[in-house]
């Protein structure tokens, strides 16, 4: 009989996610997964799971969950407040939970996103190749709601024997090292040097799209649009206005809006925790 995950509630925006769907850009589907792939991966690591089995990402904490069987499970990225089973727990590390445990995931302290595997992994059904719930393309298992119940699935490897992954705290101010972009000659001569000596800071038009980011005008040097041209995660778009939005996950695989920079691979975890209202610097690779 397969385990079952009841979600009590959803807390305020949770998805199921996996490392995505890498190749498929060309026939207009994006990578989508985890925003924050390291504490994806960190997460199914500490349950000993294969590390792109599918987890919850959870945004600012909230949810509640309830378990029909025993299960091993792990609680990474943003730090807030854990309970399982009506008992204090810590994250990156594995909890045992027993049948009707409920556990309950306060709000983060700091940080975005949370993670939540389960031994075995969220066994929803896979839609090309991946059980990422991508919001912009519309594709995967809707995002959690109250009463929903979530199967988990039997493939897992040997547990890892950890007891704790300590992992260092999430800055205040993150700092995101780029690379000059394709179109670095649409702006005036020093948007580039404004773009790393200057602060940014986060909207309230944050979500698994991207970041809109305000600060010093990125001006143009030249009027027009582009055609839609290939996108990637981290791309630091401009608009007119001259601020920039910096793409995560579930962002269009193609864009109209001039690139000025982009953010490196490596620091896209940390961008994916940046929350509204938060100061953003960026620096040269």
């Amino acid at each position: 009989m397969t385990a079952k995950i009841e979600v009590v509630h959803p807390g305020v925006f949770a998805t199921v996610q996996d490392l995505g769907r890498p190749g498929l850009a060309a026939i207009g589907v994006g990578r989508s997964g985890a925003a924050d792939r390291g504490s994806l991966r960190l997460a199914n690591r500490l349950v000993g799971n294969p590390e792109g089995h599918a987890a919850l990402e959870v945004v600012l904490g909230g949810l509640a969950l309830r378990f029909s069987a025993p299960a091993t499970i792990a609680v990474t990225g943003a730090p807030g407040s854990i309970t399982a089973g009506g008992r204090a727990a810590g994250p990156c590390s594995p909890i045992a939970v027993g049948p009707g445990d409920e556990l309950v995931l306060g709000m983060a302290t700091r940080g975005l996103r949370c993670y939540v595997a389960v031994r075995g992994g969220i066994a929803v059904p896979a839609v090309l190749g991946a059980r990422a719930t991508d919001t912009l393309g519309k594709l995967g298992p809707p995002a959690l709601s109250a009463g929903m119940t979530l199967p988990v699935g039997h493939r897992v490897l040997d547990h890892p024997g950890v007891d704790l992954a300590p992992r260092a705290a999430l800055p205040d101010e993150p700092v995101l090292r780029v690379t000059p972009g394709p179109r670095v000659s649409w702006f005036v001569p020093g948007a580039l040097s404004t773009l790393v000596s200057s602060p940014f800071t986060a909207t309230a038009d944050v979500d698994r799209v991207g970041v809109r980011l305000e600060g010093p005008e990125l001006a143009r040097a030249r009027e027009g649009e582009l055609p839609p041209e290939a996108a990637v995660p981290g791309a630091l778009q401009i608009p007119p206005s001259g601020q920039p939005i910096l793409f995560l996950a579930d962002h269009p695989v193609t864009g109209g809006y001039p690139v000025l920079a982009v953010v490196d691979e490596a620091d896209l975890d940390l961008a994916a925790q940046v929350r509204p209202g938060q100061r953003v610097r960026f620096r040269y690779s």
